[in-house]
C-alpha cells in the first residue's frame, strides 16, 4: 500500500506540472489576443487620422506627437509618416496572427498528448456558495489512470 501512495503523490505532482504548463500556454494565447486587439485599435486610429488629413492642403499646418512632444509639421510631412506607421502595425498584426496560430496548434497537440479536456464549471463554489466570475472551465486530467 505504501508504494501506491508514493506513486499517487508523484502522479499528482506530474499532473500539477502539466496543468501549470497548460495554463501558461493558455495565458500566452490570451496575451496574443489582447495585443492583437490593442494593435488593431491603433490601426483604426491611424485610419481615422489619414481620412481626416488626406483631403487637406499639403502645406497646411499639422501637429504630431513624437515621443511625448507635440511638434509642428505640414500635412505633406505627416501623412506619409502616419501611413508608414499604419502599414508597420498591420505587418506586426499579421506576424502576431501567425504566432497565435502556432500557439493554438501547440495547445491542441498538448491537449491530445495529455488527453486534456475542458468542461464548463458551475458558477457556484461548493464550499462557500459564491460565484466565480472568472472561472472559464475545469482542467481534466487523463482518464483511467
Amino acid at each position: 500500500m505504501a508504494s501506491q501512495a508514493g506513486g499517487d503523490g508523484k502522479e499528482a505532482i506530474n499532473e500539477q506540472v502539466i496543468a501549470n504548463q497548460y495554463a501558461n500556454m493558455r495565458s500566452e494565447m490570451n496575451q496574443f489576443y489582447t495585443k492583437i486587439t490593442e494593435l488593431e485599435l491603433e490601426v483604426g486610429e491611424h485610419s481615422l487620422v489619414i481620412g481626416a488629413i488626406e483631403p487637406l492642403d499639403p502645406s497646411r499646418r499639422c501637429y504630431r506627437m513624437i515621443g511625448g512632444v507635440l511638434v509642428e509639421r505640414t500635412v505633406k510631412e505627416v501623412l506619409p509618416a502616419v501611413k508608414r506607421n499604419k502599414e508597420g502595425l498591420e505587418e506586426v498584426i499579421a506576424r502576431m496572427h501567425e504566432a497565435l496560430e502556432r500557439k493554438k496548434k501547440e495547445i491542441t497537440e498538448f491537449e491530445l498528448k495529455y488527453k486534456i479536456r475542458i468542461r464548463k464549471a458551475d458558477n457556484t463554489d461548493e464550499e462557500g456558495g459564491k460565484k466565480e466570475g472568472t472561472a472559464q472551465g475545469v482542467l481534466v486530467g487523463p482518464a483511467g489512470q
